[in-house]
């Protein structure tokens, strides 16, 4: 977060030449101020991209200062556009940055929203809230488009604000809020609804369907299917009307929908990930909490860097505990290097004796005919002198096992396509589980997810010897898109979620869930070997 709040405000004169490219003009002093109104509420929007489907562009005219668009993130330049629903004199522009704010930018002007000319460039932001004022220039279409970021991260915008007044007259009636919403079915991953058309005093152009608060598809007719969920589980849908001129209706009621169950009935549900809690995503990790609430595991399993930056008790009440600390009472956690910033002391008061409950932060335990290994692979990682005894217990405890399956967790990757590579440091690691024929091994620490074919001891895949692996880094912390793909590779991508995990019997299967319920990918069943 920069260092000034983000309720500042700062007052941005317009270009001199502007009041050339202006026509017509406000008129001016006491006529023009009467005449100024907020155009841009819950106008349509587009964006050159979103961080996700919780950061999409209406959130930005939507009024709420709690809610924000948001786009991809490392990327220049990238923008977000609204159309005022017709021909209007705009005034001024207000933007509400949140801490990923834009240094350079323009706010551009358009009659038909192709050919843009800049009504104001301004360089050398730091963030907080900008009022650009005097602009009286004629638009439909108004752009902000970043050129320069202020962080390493994307764009976001709380609100944007455009003001001015209607000219022409035009239609400004909204439509009536649509009724009688209602799920007339639904599969494993997909759910339908239909409802009664909304009326509108010149014609209802299309819908807005809302999953969770967030517009996640359009309709031209009373019907949609909402594809690529996750199963098994509930979301609450509304829609709202829009006609030509871009006014938007109220709300629909509410309703809730779910998914059907997936390919493992009565299985245990188990979600996993890593790389969770950071104080300058808070929204983020609030989000992934969100997720794992719906799927209602029976089990979460952390692999490491729960809480971010020094993994300290305080930071971890401050944070992790107002949004993952719901899951404490289930969670069988493994640290991460940066819970080692405090030599593990936050880690071990915040969980307590699940932290080290066979008296090492290192540890196993049996669900059904798994076998899990938790691992404390900072140690290893460093070459630390507790090195050796944690090899020599996973030697032991993978020789003692019963279980016909074998699941490894902890936070560093052995085999890696994202920033850090491939990790030599946990070869050893590694060959234990291949010498035990695991069945697959979760990581985190690059913050990204990829699953990988199996693979032997030099990292080949050998489908009837190698171990089958997934790195879930994506729990909340900020996204590393360096991804160049490794042999053995499945699928790779930088996007927040979780990984539902379901044990059956002797197989296993997940899905790895994004922020808002969206199936991002899905693998198995596998059989234990």
């Amino acid at each position: 977060m920069n260092a000034r709040s983000r309720w500042g405000r700062r007052v941005v004169a317009p270009m001199a030449a502007l009041a050339l490219l202006a026509q017509p003009l406000v008129a001016s002093g006491t006529e023009a101020l009467l005449a100024e109104n907020l155009l841009s509420y819950n106008k349509p929007t587009t964006t050159s991209s979103v961080e996700d489907e919780t950061t999409v562009g209406g959130l930005a005219v939507d009024g709420d200062i709690a809610t924000r668009w948001a786009s991809a993130e490392g990327v220049d330049p990238q923008w977000i556009a609204v159309d005022l629903g017709g021909p209007a004199v705009v005034s001024r522009v207000k933007l509400a940055w949140e801490a990923a704010y834009a240094t350079d930018y323009q706010v551009q002007v358009s009659a038909d929203g192709k050919a843009w000319q800049d009504a104001k460039k301004v360089t050398g932001g730091d963030g907080g809230t900008d009022e650009i004022t005097g602009l009286a220039v004629s638009a439909r279409y108004v752009r902000v488009l970043g050129t320069k970021r202020g962080s390493v991260y994307g764009y976001s915008l709380y609100e944007l604000e455009v003001y001015g007044s209607r000219t022409g007259g035009g239609d400004i009636e909204p439509p009536t809020a649509p009724a009688g919403l209602r799920s007339p079915s639904s599969t494993s991953d997909s759910i339908a609804l239909a409802w009664d058309p909304a009326r509108d005093n010149v014609g209802v152009t299309g819908y807005e369907i809302l999953r969770n608060g967030n517009v996640v598809g359009t309709a031209t007719t009373p019907s949609y299917t909402d594809t690529g969920l996750v199963s098994a589980t509930s979301f609450t849908y509304a829609v709202r009307a829009r006609d030509a001129a871009g006014n938007l209706s109220a709300q629909s009621a509410a309703i809730q929908a779910s998914t059907q169950q997936g390919g493992n009935p009565g299985g245990t549900v188990i979600v996993v990930a890593g790389d969770i809690a950071s104080p300058d995503l808070p929204e983020t990790h609030r989000n992934t909490a969100k997720l794992v609430e719906g799927i209602k595991p029976q089990y979460v399993l952390t692999v490491g860097d729960n809480q971010y930056h020094n993994g300290t008790i305080a930071e971890y009440r401050a944070h992790y505990d107002k949004t993952w600390g719901k899951f404490k009472a289930i969670t069988k956690p493994s640290p991460g290097n940066h819970e080692w910033y405090d030599k593990l002391n936050g880690y071990k008061q915040y969980f307590g004796a699940a932290a080290t409950p066979q008296g090492k932060p290192y540890y196993s335990y049996d669900i059904g005919d798994f076998h899990f290994v938790a691992l404390d692979t900072e140690p290893i990682a460093k070459g630390t002198s507790s090195k050796s005894e944690q090899l020599a217990w996973l030697k032991q405890d993978l020789a003692a096992n019963k279980k016909a399956c074998v699941i490894g967790y902890g936070h560093h990757p052995r085999f890696n396509s994202g920033k850090y590579g491939d990790d030599k440091t946990m070869t050893e690691v590694w060959n234990e589980f291949v010498k035990a024929r695991a069945d697959v091994v979760f990581s985190g620490h690059d913050h990204h997810y990829e699953r990988l074919k199996p693979l032997n001891s030099s990292g080949k895949v050998d489908e009837a010897n190698g171990v089958r692996s997934a790195i879930v880094g994506i729990g909340g912390d900020n996204l590393y898109t360096q991804i160049k793909k490794r042999e053995g590779v499945e699928q790779a991508f930088a996007k927040h979620g979780v990984m539902k995990l379901v044990l059956s019997g002797k197989t296993y299967s997940w899905e790895i869930v994004g922020v808002g319920g969206t199936l991002l990918d899905k693998a198995g069943p596998y059989t234990c070997r």
